[in-house]
C-alpha cells in the first residue's frame, strides 16, 4: 500500500517479500504470525526522530524501507554520527532490554518505513520465542562490533585523508551504483561527512578538493565516482 511519502508500506510482517533475507525477521511462522500482532506499521518523512538520546525506552523500531541516522551529541553540543541503520535492523533493543534510556538519537535519513512495538510487547516477545531472542542477541553483537570497528578507524587514523579515504570506500560499498560500486549516491552534507569522521567541515571540503585535483575523485551533485580505488585502499590503510 503507497505511503504519504512515496513508501510502498508493508502491512504484515507475515507478507512482507523481504523477511527470510532478513536476521532478526526470519523466523519460524508461530514468532512471525506473534510478531505481526504486536507490531504498528508506520512511515516517517526526512527529518523525523524515532526517538531521543537520553529519552526513556518506549519500544524497538523495526527498519523495514529506507534509512535512519544514528548519532550522538556531548554537553558541549557537538554531534557525532554514530552510523546509518539499514533496512532489517531493530533500533533501541539495547535500551529496552536494559531498560536504560537511549544512547543516540534516531532521525530519519530519507523517507522511511519503521514499524514500532511496544517495550512490553518486546520483551514478552523475547521470552516466549527463543530464536528471536537469540536474533536479537545476535545484532547486539554485531552492533558492538561495528561500535568497536569505528571507534578504531576514527580513533587510530593519522589523517583525515585516511579518515575520508576509508569513509568512502565504506559507504562505496554498502550503496554501490547501478554501474559498480565506484559511482554512488552520497546525499550527506560535508558537516555530515565530517560529524561521520571525527573531523571539521572546512577539513571535509578541502579533502574532497584535493582528491579532485589529484585526478581522485569526480563529484557531480550527490552523484561521487571513484577514479582511482586502488589508491583510495592505499590511502585508507
Amino acid at each position: 500500500m503507497p505511503s504519504p511519502y512515496g513508501l510502498d508500506l508493508i502491512e504484515s510482517c507475515l507478507t512482507c517479500p523481504h523477511h527470510r533475507d532478513r536476521l532478526f525477521c526470519d523466523l519460524s511462522p508461530e514468532a512471525l504470525k506473534h510478531l505481526a500482532e504486536i507490531t504498528s506499521a508506520s512511515s516517517y518523512p526526512k527529518g523525523a526522530f524515532l526517538f531521543m538520546e537520553g529519552q526513556d525506552p518506549r519500544g524497538i523500531f523495526i527498519i523495514c524501507s529506507g534509512r535512519v541516522k544514528l548519532s550522538g551529541a556531548s554537553s558541549a553540543g557537538k554531534t557525532m554520527i554514530s552510523r546509518f541503520a539499514e533496512p532489517g535492523e531493530v533500533l533501541g533493543v539495547a535500551s529496552v532490554i536494559s531498560g536504560r534510556p537511549y544512547v543516540l538519537t534516531a532521525e530519519v535519513f530519507e523517507p522511511t518505513q519503521a514499524n514500532f512495538v511496544s517495550s512490553a510487547h518486546f520483551m514478552d516477545f523475547l521470552r516466549k520465542h527463543g530464536e528471536a531472542a537469540l536474533r536479537a542477541a545476535q545484532q547486539l553483537a554485531e552492533n558492538y562490533d561495528a561500535a568497536l570497528l569505528e571507534l578504531r578507524n576514527v580513533g587510530m587514523s593519522h589523517s583525515a585523508e585516511e579518515k575520508l579515504a576509508r569513509f568512502l570506500l565504506d559507504w562505496s560499498a554498502k550503496h554501490p551504483g547501478p554501474k559498480s560500486q565506484n559511482h554512488f549516491k552520497l546525499s550527506l552534507t560535508h558537516e555530515e561527512i565530517a560529524s561521520a569522521i571525527g573531523a571539521s567541515r572546512e577539513t571535509v571540503t578541502r579533502v574532497l578538493s584535493e582528491f579532485k585535483r589529484k585526478g581522485l575523485l569526480q563529484i557531480n551533485g550527490s552523484t561521487f565516482a571513484i577514479l582511482d580505488r586502488s589508491e583510495f585502499k592505499r590511502m585508507a590503510g
